[in-house]
């Protein structure tokens, strides 16, 4: 069997989907990294929701998609930016995604980490509302018993006035957070209301303030995240952090390399990418495991043309191309997101993400995956 599908020429051309899937099966615990899938949510396609409607979530399909990920051993990432955080899911959602997945976790042994941020601000907010919206998604994250990961916050980079303004927030909320946390540095290619972020836009004096945040509460902070798709800068800031502060990747460009590390050090891993990714993210993480290194390029790094392709610009849409993937895999019955995200990308899009992820073999029913694929197609005038 073969699918048309359209090119960015619009052209359409032959395709001949593989037959068989990547055999890949869950397998002991890593010992050599700490990996975190940041996880999509699945939307209720029957809810008679709108756009500005707080998002109605398909319970029972978004816990089974987490149960999924951590039977392949990767840790679970939750309310993060891959779960539509601030396009779509608004902090209630995230309180109440947060609560679900961390009693799904403690019930199945699955490592979790939440995000912490300040979006019950709707419209901006004085610093000290800033702390206080932190403190009460920090103390909602601790009490489900996850890690937290405190994220960047669109309202404090509107409402501070330089870096000292950060490191008076951050280092508030370090001094009374009960676990050590992880801090994450998400660049403006994923949200631009996040540019001059750690008050400067200029990289190199954001990253020294970012750091000084860290260097002065290493006791409290378990590892940082950076999400910047700059390999450089990630090893550099990698190489630059306190004795035991891990490093999380979230560079969805260069991971491999990044993972794979150097004779001075490696970084661990807390990526959007895996959620498409996860079986076979696991599989080539074992590999390292063993101290094969090369192996473990050799399983991953043909997968970064599909994340380049889904992550392009505008990047904050990549959440798409995540879930489209999802429905394609079987993870869920149908391709809605909440907010009406899957209107983002287009056709063409769409077909090389299709064309891009079963060459990788990562659809466990290829021939499920193509029907879907063709209706898609046939939705937009493709007639098979």
């Amino acid at each position: 069997m073969t699918v048309l599908l359209p090119g960015a020429d619009g052209a359409l051309r032959t395709y001949e989907p593989r037959a068989e899937p990547l055999a890949l099966t869950a397998g002991a615990p890593f010992t050599s990294r700490t990996v975190y899938s940041a996880a999509h949510v699945v939307a209720d396609p029957f809810a008679d929701v709108s756009p500005d409607s707080p998002a109605a979530v398909d319970w029972d399909a978004t816990l089974a998609f987490r149960r999924h990920l951590w039977s392949h051993g990767l840790g679970v990432a939750e309310a993060m930016d891959t779960a539509q955080r601030g396009m779509g899911l608004d902090w209630a959602g995230a309180a109440e995604l947060i609560r679900r997945s961390a009693a799904e976790a403690r019930a199945v042994g699955g490592r979790i980490a939440c995000g912490v941020g300040t979006d019950q601000l709707t419209a901006g907010g004085t610093l000290a509302e800033v702390r206080a919206a932190y403190e009460e998604q920090l103390a909602l994250v601790e009490e489900s018993g996850a890690r937290a990961v405190l994220m960047a916050s669109r309202a404090l980079a509107a409402a501070a006035s330089g870096p000292e303004d950060y490191l008076d927030v951050y280092g508030h909320l370090l001094r009374q957070s009960a676990e050590p946390v992880i801090l994450h540095w998400l660049g403006p290619m994923f949200d631009p209301a996040l540019a001059g972020y750690w008050g400067s836009s200029d990289l190199d004096a954001a990253t020294d303030t970012f750091l000084e945040v860290v260097a002065a509460h290493p006791d409290k902070v378990e590892g940082i995240k950076v999400s910047l798709l700059d390999a450089g800068r990630e090893i550099d800031i990698r190489r630059r952090l306190p004795q035991g502060v891990r490093c999380y990747t979230g560079d969805d460009f260069h991971y491999p390399e990044l993972i794979a590390g150097d004779e001075q050090g490696f970084s661990h891993a807390l990526l959007g990418i895996f959620d498409p990714l996860g079986p076979l993210a696991a599989e080539a993480v074992r590999v390292l495991d063993t101290g094969n290194t090369t192996g473990f390029r050799e399983l991953l790094d043909p997968t970064v043309e599909l994340s380049r392709h889904l992550f392009q610009a505008p990047t904050r849409f990549y959440k798409t191309g995540v879930v489209f993937l999802a429905w394609l895999a079987g993870h869920q019955a149908h391709f809605t997101m909440v907010g009406g995200m899957q209107s983002a990308r287009s056709l063409p899009h769409f077909a090389r993400a299709y064309e891009l992820a079963d060459g990788l073999g990562l659809f466990p029913d290829p021939k499920l995956a193509e029907e879907r694929m063709k209706n898609l197609l046939s939705l937009y005038g493709v007639n098979q």
